[in-house]
């Protein structure tokens, strides 16, 4: 991920800090927060599981229609043909070992469409991390999609080298979970097709989120600090069912990872979006936001991110349409209405 020089305060009166606009540091953890603002979204069951268990599923966040745009944006951006799985599978030129991985894990190397930026800039959407959050100025992260096969051939997973530590595809967490002052960290997707079991995808260990003070108070030094080591008969790992449209929300304390697909032709898809706090005056991370929505340079914020490698977007399409919302959203307009 990029690195940024200094810390940073939202811009609402209930502090949130960061220096790399993923996770923040706050006086009171998200699981433990009290409303100040009224729900828009979430129901006050919602919320209750939301800070209980770690993720909440926001039905139709989008509609139906514009998730199966998605997806055949998806499927276009690559060049494969949905109804002919001999392209899933083409070779292309991999330019390192983690581009190899991406191409494994079905990420697809697109940030800045139109069809992108219009789920990024929905109302809905935005209102459900609001609530979250409990912060109205906010960032939405420029993030991409996921197209993932059956993993076989060219994408089984059998080809990355499996580690005995660190990140794990199948059950991870995003954060650092052996420091003392816990970050605090969002991350969502929204479902472009219908989950089925065999299609793999997101999966949880809500359990251990919802024990997780009291489990690692029992936990042996040196314990992996990102990789869970759980009895997942204690802990069961469960997958949330979601539609195409619906908004999957989870905190970065919630252990989770992305089962294999094992379907004979179907396909995972989802749109990668959440939102975070805005740091407006932190000037060379908005600057960076702001050159990647208008020039479509491939964002900057995580290593992973490396653009498609045979024709990156910027070579297909301009940049996208942005309401007022999205203005502000990406760090165009201030939220205090003031210039940035």
């Amino acid at each position: 991920m990029a690195s940024y020089p200094y810390l940073h305060r939202a811009a609402t009166q209930r502090p949130y800090f960061s220096n790399d606009g993923e996770a923040y540091l706050a006086q009171t953890p998200l699981r433990d927060l009290e409303k100040d603002l009224p729900l828009r979204v979430l129901s006050a069951a919602d919320f209750e599981h939301w800070q209980q268990y770690g993720y909440v599923v926001v039905r139709e966040a989008i509609p139906a229609a514009a998730a199966g745009a998605l997806l055949d944006f998806a499927w276009e951006f690559q060049r494969l043909d949905p109804a002919d799985p001999r392209t899933w599978y083409q070779d292309r030129p991999f330019r390192d070992e983690l581009d190899r991985h991406l191409h494994v894990y079905g990420f697809v190397e697109a940030y800045q469409h139109q069809l992108i930026w219009d789920s990024r800039q929905a109302q809905r959407v935005y209102d459900a991390f609001v609530d979250v959050w409990d912060c109205e100025e906010l960032w939405v992260t420029l993030d991409r999609l996921n197209l993932n096969p059956p993993n076989v051939r060219n994408r089984d997973r059998a080809l990355i080298e499996p580690t005995d530590r660190g990140f794990d595809i199948e059950l991870h967490w995003d954060v650092d979970t052996t420091l003392g002052n816990l970050p605090q960290r969002v991350q969502g997707i929204i479902a472009l097709n219908d989950t089925r079991a065999e299609l793999g995808g997101f999966q949880c260990d809500p359990e251990l989120f919802h024990r997780f003070d009291r489990w690692r108070l029992d936990q042996p030094a040196g314990r992996d600090p990102i990789r869970p080591a759980v009895d997942r008969a204690e802990f069961p790992v469960v997958r949330p069912e979601l539609a195409a449209g619906d908004l999957l929300i989870w905190n970065g304390l919630l252990a989770h990872g992305v089962a294999r697909n094992t379907s004979a032709d179907g396909v995972r898809a989802v749109q990668y979006l959440s939102m975070m706090p805005a740091l407006e005056e932190h000037t060379r991370m908005r600057e960076s936001r702001i050159d990647s929505w208008q020039h479509l340079t491939t964002p900057d914020w995580n290593r992973t991110l490396v653009g498609d490698p045979v024709e990156h977007e910027s070579l297909r399409y301009g940049p996208a349409a942005l309401t007022p919302l999205g203005e502000k959203l990406l760090g165009l307009k201030s939220w205090n209405g003031e210039p940035v």
